[in-house]
């Protein structure tokens, strides 16, 4: 017979606490963007410097227009090579994830936990008014988890 553990029922609360834990509360919004046009050396020496690994790309209105990666930039170091191609030449928009999926700043923090688990992605951007305001990521989404009780899930004090 195994061991049931009962903490009693929420009395007098319409939601759950982790409800009101969003996205846009533990979103980054100072970001380190991309533009279409810059070349992939660009793009590899802002990553390392900045030890990201990768970020959104948007156009000259904010707006996004795709994700590029570490993975994206070491496919086209590996078919430079093998084609025998100057990398110079290449630019984001020729390898970047053009079809992005993004999520909304008022997603509870654990819906966008599980969409990390079901999309496989280590970032998502959040969009408003067709504009990038910020970005959640999978370390995000830790930060986040570390801030609340684990007993709970409500915020620390």
């Amino acid at each position: 017979m195994g061991i049931k553990s009962f903490q009693g029922k929420f009395v007098g609360i319409d939601k759950t606490p982790a409800e009101g834990i969003r996205v846009c509360d533990f979103m980054s919004t100072s970001l380190t963007t991309f533009r279409p046009e810059q070349s992939i050396p660009e793009v590899i020496e802002v990553l390392i410097k900045n030890k990201i690994s990768g970020g959104p790309v948007v156009n000259e209105k904010n707006e996004l227009v795709g994700i590029i990666s570490e993975g994206d930039c070491i496919k086209q170091l590996s078919d430079s090579q093998y084609y025998n191609m100057p990398i110079d030449n290449i630019k984001v928009e020729s390898c970047m994830i053009k079809d992005v999926e993004t999520i909304d700043g008022n997603t509870s923090i654990f819906d966008a936990a599980k969409m990390f688990l079901t999309a496989k992605r280590r970032r998502f951007p959040i969009i408003e008014d067709k504009k990038l305001i910020g970005l959640i990521s999978q370390k995000d989404i830790l930060k986040a988890s570390m801030k609340m009780k684990s007993q709970t899930w409500e915020r620390q004090r």
